[in-house]
């Protein structure tokens, strides 16, 4: 079970609770992650309240070291053994598709604003691809979504990531959650169960938030649990069971994010 949002410098986790008897520990990925086994229960439910401290940062409203302001640049070296895994491409791409995609965020014969670059590879997204709800287990290749022009937030968060990786840069997945004020007419994607989206490391900057399923730059309603170099290393909730398959009736997600102010009108 990986539920618990990750406490950094703008959002502190103030209180946690999980309904069920577990044990907790880290992973190796500095993920805090429950374990439960269970044993002839009719029903299995997991139950997490969270309450956090939260400080959304607006779009790209970060300082970014100057040899970074413009693409291409280059990692300090110092940085690259970390950062090396998440820079690598995960995805078989033998006609560069999604290379040729990510390209045409780029100027030609001139650098490009890294700025710039990010945002419009995140937009590209956004603008040109149908979300499409979907509960089956996995994740889409990136070839797949770039062909289907349609994805969850997962399809489309591994896309970018990809893509940035084809240009030279450091990208991970994040599973989490996200606040949707639906009182307010909100038009959020994702809402109501668990939320995926990417992170780009960008110099000076550090791990910038980016959500191509919703045109989000920065963390604006986005609330970290998980982050992984790879979404199959980041599911919420995994396990095993031994028995006969006709025993499974259902599975229900429900994923409520409210604020204080709006405790007494919950969205």
């Amino acid at each position: 079970m990986m539920f618990r949002p990750r406490d950094s410098f703008d959002q502190t986790l103030l209180s946690v609770s999980l309904w069920r008897s577990c044990r907790c520990r880290r992973s190796g990925l500095r993920r805090c992650v429950a374990l439960e086994l269970f044993h002839r229960r009719p029903t299995l439910r997991f139950e997490s309240n969270i309450r956090l401290d939260y400080m959304p940062h607006a779009a790209l409203d970060f300082p970014i070291d100057e040899t970074a302001v413009d693409y291409p640049f280059a990692y300090d070296p110092e940085e690259l053994p970390d950062l090396s895994p998440t820079i690598a491409r995960h995805y078989p791409d033998p006609g560069d598709l999604v290379g040729a995609f990510a390209r045409q965020s780029l100027h030609s014969g001139r650098p490009t604003r890294t700025t710039s670059l990010l945002m419009s590879l995140c937009y590209m997204i956004h603008d040109s691809f149908a979300y499409v709800r979907r509960s089956e287990h996995g994740v889409q290749t990136p070839l797949e979504t770039l062909e289907l022009k349609s994805g969850t937030c997962r399809d489309f968060a591994l896309l970018m990531m990809e893509a940035a990786r084809s240009l030279g840069l450091a990208a991970r997945f994040v599973t989490g959650y996200i606040y949707v004020p639906t009182r307010d007419g909100s038009t959020t994607l994702g809402g109501g169960s668990t939320h995926a989206w990417c992170q780009i490391y960008v110099p000076g900057a550090g791990w910038v938030e980016f959500d191509p399923t919703n045109g989000i730059v920065g963390n604006r309603d986005l609330i970290r649990v998980g982050v992984a170099r790879d979404p199959r290393q980041a599911v919420p909730l995994s396990g095993s069971y031994d028995g006969r398959a006709s025993d499974f009736k259902s599975l229900t997600v429900q994923v409520n994010v409210t604020s204080d102010d709006a405790r007494e009108k919950p969205s």
